[in-house]
């Protein structure tokens, strides 16, 4: 398989040069050149004889016709090429190395990690046993009030680095794990090349060092989302959300708004919670485990006794209620938007909206309301052409944005 990728990647990118080529594959240059050394025992693999003018004296080789041949033999089977996969045994070995259960969490990290977020401190104390379980969590509470925010914020307050295999490989099938959409490669160091001993990037280049991921999916989350997608072009395989999002975090956003019921979507998850581990399927049919590591993070507005059943809950380690804030953290949050926003604050405009407009919801405050609110007169002021001010006639017209009233609508 090693040399058959050799074969197709120097096919597919016309590299000649060792150095070059074993970027290409990820090996080191020692590797690759035993590579070649065995494809030209094998007269697939032939030396030029020539050296470019800015080789740095390096030998460069070319395909034979044999070697074309066995290539387009291989792209047959598979169009995969370029980086080595690992083993997925050697994977999963990684994997345990650098466990999301293995992070230690303090709630000073915890709270720079949620940023501008006011929470109560009860809720940090919920959260934070929660994040370093590495178990799965339930976050419920009526909609508007941080629950997608506080999911990116334990995604910062993590903040260490993991190695994600370019791609791994099973019975002979090559998956690709690495997706730059998911993945944020983390800042390479490069060698000063006058320097005698290499000191950076040193560690296995089939592996690309990244943040910890983190998949968000929302209302288009679907089952077969979370299976092996095998692609009849290019016949590989590329992994499925979960796997990608291993070592780190996978965020299901608004459960109960998928096509599939809530209580069928965490079926799924019940041998992955349970087992740390999951079972994927070849387009043979044939099943194999592999590793599943990943803090699991559902976010509903919907009450968990409504859309689940006590098994389901009880396989979820943590069920933590975000509610809205009281009036006096809903006037910290107003005043740290206006702040933010260059917005004055007035004290007979605030009067307004809390004696007048709030009493019509039933004192009802939610914490996307104040950014609300104060992004919608500085809408109104940069339409008026006014400075940014705050007035109850201001308020008024912020606050008939935000509710849409009920009423029969003529046909």
């Amino acid at each position: 398989m090693l040399r058959d990728i050799l074969l197709k990647t120097m096919f597919r990118t016309n590299l000649d040069q060792v150095s070059a080529i074993s970027r290409a594959i990820s090996l080191p240059v020692p590797l690759t050149q035993e590579l070649i050394d065995l494809a030209r025992g094998q007269r697939l693999v032939e030396a030029t004889g020539t050296m470019h003018a800015n080789s740095g004296n390096e030998m460069s080789y070319q395909l034979t016709d044999g070697g074309k041949g066995r290539a387009l033999d291989a792209l047959s089977q598979s169009e995969y090429y370029g980086a080595i996969p690992v083993p997925l045994a050697q994977y999963a070995e990684q994997v345990r190395h650098q466990s999301i259960r293995d992070i230690r969490l303090t709630r000073e990290a915890l709270l720079e990690g949620m940023g501008g977020l006011i929470l109560p401190p009860e809720l940090l104390g919920n959260l934070g046993p929660a994040v370093t379980s590495g178990r799965s969590i339930l976050m419920y509470g009526p909609p508007g009030n941080g629950k997608s925010s506080i999911s990116h914020g334990i995604r910062k307050a993590i903040g260490d680095k993991v190695y994600v295999p370019r791609a791994i490989e099973y019975a002979g099938q090559i998956i690709s794990v690495y997706d730059p959409i998911v993945h944020s490669a983390a800042e390479s160091v490069t060698d000063d090349p006058n320097c005698l001993r290499r000191t950076s990037n040193r560690y296995d280049q089939r592996y690309v060092r990244c943040e910890r991921p983190s998949v968000i999916t929302g209302g288009e989350l679907s089952l077969d989302m979370l299976d092996l997608a095998y692609n009849p072009v290019s016949r590989t395989y590329q992994a499925p959300l979960q796997l990608k999002a291993t070592g780190g975090i996978f965020i299901i956003d608004d459960l109960g708004r998928q096509a599939e019921p809530p209580q069928k979507i965490v079926n799924r998850w019940i041998v992955p919670l349970e087992e740390s581990r999951d079972i994927l399927a070849l387009q043979s049919g044939e099943k194999f485990t592999v590793p599943f590591d990943t803090l699991v993070i559902f976010s509903t507005n919907f009450h968990p006794n409504e859309i689940f059943d006590g098994a389901a809950l009880r396989r979820i380690f943590f069920k933590i209620k975000i509610d809205g804030p009281n009036q006096e953290m809903f006037l910290k949050i107003f005043a740290m938007v206006a702040r933010k926003r260059k917005m004055p604050l007035d004290e007979r405009a605030l009067m307004h909206l809390l004696k007048v407009k709030y009493p019509t919801i039933g004192m009802n405050f939610a914490n996307y309301q104040p950014t609300f609110l104060i992004d919608q007169m500085i809408a109104i002021c940069e339409f008026e052409g006014i400075p940014y001010q705050m007035t109850p006639d201001l308020i008024d017209r912020a606050w008939s944005n935000m509710f849409v009233r009920q009423e029969a609508i003529a046909h």
